[in-house]
């Protein structure tokens, strides 16, 4: 096993009513002034909002709120509350929702606790590191994107047409409040999606160069893929199963914090192919990486064909002998377990439908920055094989 570092600071907790400690959490991280993130109607709808409103009010904190979050979240949302946060003084900043709203918090709380700063020319681009951010919390209403205890957050810049993500230790959340049972209520796709979301942050983990010498982390990401399939599947039929839906909840978590990945480095390949689509189509995230795994994993499965022969018996029980088709029925078995879901596996099962070739060179090249940029660890590519991956996933 290769040197690594493990930082899971972040509180969880789990289980019903969960979400009334949110003003007993805030207060013991420091808070007293807090900035309240959500997304849409529904957690006004349900009641959320008032009962985490509610929670603060026990604990004598003043709040206020800044909702209309999108998927793939924008960057302009995030400025604005990084104004109201300066203005309001917050000190805690609390997501209410899945990883849209949680990401967006992460980048209220850089940008507030580095006035004059613009969050996207200076932090997300590169120009500095982070070196402060004021504390997230999070109240969890989504099995999916594993924000609430990870150290990325992803915004959406429209003026540009670019989606990134920015990681730092920084972004890891104080604490975070995981109810099943605020889950029960979304559709089905928005479940699908964040099973296939959960899936691939530790897929993108498990295929890397390497592979050998790792057994518990593979133990470990491998228990947990079996653990999402069976379970997301279970939760796409019935969001109110708090069993299934706690197991997918608890596995998006795990699969996001670096513990499926520790003694190896990140792929995240599918992530860059899945982002370009995302912001030039405004897909949904789950969606983008299911629609192309599949073809990237053809395009580079023979770089080390054990590992996913290796992938195919431990997860999908495959019992294939030979190596080569025991790793091209891993990929069959996992794009079909998309299907079962709902979820596409090609370009054209999406809104988007299939592109013109221009279209798909110009998502190659925007994210490789010009080509000027290879992305990946299992295979470093550039632009041209981007768009080949593009391109073999172009059908209906």
């Amino acid at each position: 096993m290769q040197n690594f570092r493990q930082y899971t600071p972040t509180e969880i907790v789990f289980g019903k009513d969960t979400q009334k400690e949110a003003g007993h959490l805030a207060k013991k991280w420091g808070a007293s002034r807090v900035l309240i993130i959500y997304g849409g109607g529904s957690v006004v709808r349900s009641g959320l909002l008032d009962t985490v409103k509610e929670a603060l009010d026990e604990e004598g904190m003043e709040h206020a709120e800044l909702g209309g979050v999108q998927p793939n979240p924008r960057l302009s949302l995030a400025r604005e509350g990084v104004q109201q946060a300066i203005d309001f003084q917050a000190d805690l900043i609390l997501a209410v929702g899945g990883g849209s709203v949680i990401d967006t918090a992460k980048a209220i709380a850089i940008g507030a606790a580095n006035p004059g700063k613009d969050i996207w020319d200076v932090f997300w681009m590169g120009q500095e590191p982070v070196t402060r951010a004021l504390p997230t919390g999070v109240v969890l209403t989504i099995a999916a994107a594993g924000s609430e205890t990870s150290e990325s957050a992803v915004l959406t810049n429209t003026d540009t047409g670019k989606k990134t993500g920015l990681s730092t230790e920084f972004n890891r959340p104080r604490f975070a409040i995981m109810n099943p049972e605020l889950a029960a209520t979304l559709p089905k796709y928005q479940v699908a999606c964040g099973v296939v979301d959960i899936m691939m942050h530790t897929l993108e983990r498990y295929f890397t160069p390497v592979s050998e010498g790792n057994q518990m982390t593979d133990e470990i990401a491998e228990g947990l893929l079996r653990t999402v399939i069976e379970n997301g599947k279970k939760a796409w039929e019935n969001p109110t199963d708090y069993e299934a839906m706690s197991e997918v909840m608890w596995c998006g978590s795990l699969s996001h914090n670096g513990i499926t990945g520790l003694g190896r480095p990140k792929d995240f390949l599918n992530h860059k192919l899945g982002h370009e689509l995302g912001a030039m189509f405004d897909e949904a995230h789950g969606a983008t990486l299911s629609a192309v795994w599949g073809s990237w994993a053809r395009y580079v499965y023979r770089l080390d064909v054990a590992r996913f022969a290796r992938y195919g018996r431990k997860v999908w029980g495959i019992e294939e002998e030979q190596e080569e088709e025991a790793a091209l029925q891993a990929i069959a078995a996992t794009e079909n377990y998309f299907r079962s879901i709902g979820m596409p596996v090609c370009l054209g099962q999406m809104e988007m439908g299939v592109q013109p070739d221009e279209v798909l060179k110009d998502l190659a090249w925007r994210a490789t920055k010009g080509d000027t940029v290879w992305l990946g660890s299992f295979m470093k590519m550039n632009a041209q094989n981007m768009y080949e991956i593009y391109k073999a996933a172009n059908h209906g």
